[in-house]
């Protein structure tokens, strides 16, 4: 089975292009745990465009807290791509599975619990464009390569 290997090894079979882009959703998923985790305001307003400053001191602490803890869940998510990306490439069908998931809940949920923002985020246009790319990029990575 290609999305579950009997063997977890290094041996990618899918599409070189489905690979190059999960290089890419790794440094993407890193490099915005960091800010979400290291950002003053955990990016919250910065880039999500939640108004922090009309929020009271301590309501904005809250959001600030979720959005870094919501970085390190990030973060977590992925290292593991790292390591996926470094020894386990014969997981990487695996990972498109969470990957869509994650980008297709993120949009759900959206949709299901709106707020409040001052304008549009990139993470809500992201949602849109990342749900089908990770279900195209899926049949690629278990796409057998051509010889």
């Amino acid at each position: 089975m290609k999305v579950l290997p009997k063997q977890i090894n290094d041996h990618y079979k899918g599409r070189k292009i489905a690979l190059y882009f999960f290089y890419l959703f790794t440094v993407m998923t890193v490099v915005r745990s960091l800010i979400h985790m290291f950002a003053s305001d955990g990016g919250a307003q910065s880039i999500a465009t939640i108004p922090l400053d009309t929020f009271s001191e301590e309501g904005a602490s809250v959001v600030v807290l979720i959005f870094s803890l919501w970085g390190l869940s990030q973060l977590i998510m992925g290292v593991f791509y790292v390591i996926v990306s470094w020894r386990y490439k014969a997981l990487i069908p695996l990972m498109y599975v969470f990957i869509f998931f994650e980008y297709l809940m993120r949009l759900l949920l959206g949709f299901l619990k709106p707020i409040v923002t001052t304008g549009t985020a990139p993470g809500g246009v992201i949602n849109y464009v990342f749900v089908p790319l990770a279900a195209i990029l899926f049949v690629l990575s278990i796409s057998e390569k051509k010889s």
